[in-house]
C-alpha cells in the first residue's frame, strides 16, 4: 500500500492518480467515527493507494469533539504509515518519500 499524506491542496490526489489501482482519499475523516482505529487501518490498508490530509498543525480546536477527531486522525495516519510499503509526504506539489520505494506508475 502507498500512503500519501500532506496538507490540504498539496497535490495528493493528482499525484496518487498516476499510480492507478484501488484508491481511497481523505481517510482522516473516517477516524472520528471509528470504534477501533487498528481495524479501520487494516481495512484501508487493503487499498493500493490511501491519502490523508495532515490535520495536526495549527490552532488546537476549543471543542473537545474536534480535538478528539484531530487526535484520532493523527493516530490513524501513524497506523497507516506503519502498514504501508511506501509513505510519501506531499508539500507544495512536491513528493518526499519517507519510507520504502515508490511503486511503478
Amino acid at each position: 500500500m502507498l500512503f500519501i499524506t500532506g496538507p490540504l491542496y498539496s497535490g495528493k490526489r493528482t499525484y496518487a492518480q498516476k499510480f492507478g489501482g484501488r484508491q481511497i482519499y481523505e481517510v482522516q475523516t473516517r477516524a472520528a467515527d471509528a470504534a477501533n482505529l487498528a481495524v479501520l487501518a487494516d481495512e484501508l490498508a487493503a487499498c493500493d493507494v490511501v491519502t490523508a490530509t495532515e490535520v495536526g498543525g495549527g490552532v488546537v480546536p476549543i471543542d473537545p469533539a474536534d480535538r478528539a477527531a484531530r487526535e484520532a486522525a493523527g493516530r490513524l495516519a501513524c497506523l497507516l504509515a506503519a502498514r504501508a510499503d511506501c509513505v510519501v509526504q506531499m508539500f507544495c506539489g512536491l513528493p518526499t518519500v519517507l519510507k520504502g520505494e515508490l511503486p511503478e506508475c
